[in-house]
């Protein structure tokens, strides 16, 4: 059997500067991944904005749907009485004599 011979200081060194240079940049890019502009808490950050801003579409749209039919409630073509007896009451605060008003 060979002997084999006794590492120098200066491989040791070297092996040690190699193994924390690896270790940092390991390091480095798990961080990236974690925190960086396109990481896994960004990724997560964006989701919710994008099911709060989904939530907020929903909303806006049944607004407009619901303006979209009292505008055509109130068109010349399909007059609608009811809304135009309420509308009247609530803008130019029209009351009739029969009306109970409470304060």
């Amino acid at each position: 059997m060979r002997n084999k011979p006794k590492p120098t200081r200066a491989a040791l060194y070297r092996d040690l500067a190699f193994c924390l240079i690896l270790f940092s940049f390991g390091g480095y890019f798990s961080f990236s991944a974690l925190q960086g502009d396109y990481g896994l808490f960004r990724r997560i950050q964006i989701e919710d904005k994008e099911a709060q801003l989904r939530t907020r579409l929903e909303e806006i749209s049944a607004e407009v749907a619901e303006m979209e039919n009292k505008t055509r409630r109130m068109s010349a073509e399909h007059l609608d009485l009811e809304l135009l007896d309420e509308q009247a009451r609530r803008i130019l605060v029209f009351v009739r004599p029969d009306d109970i008003f409470v304060k």
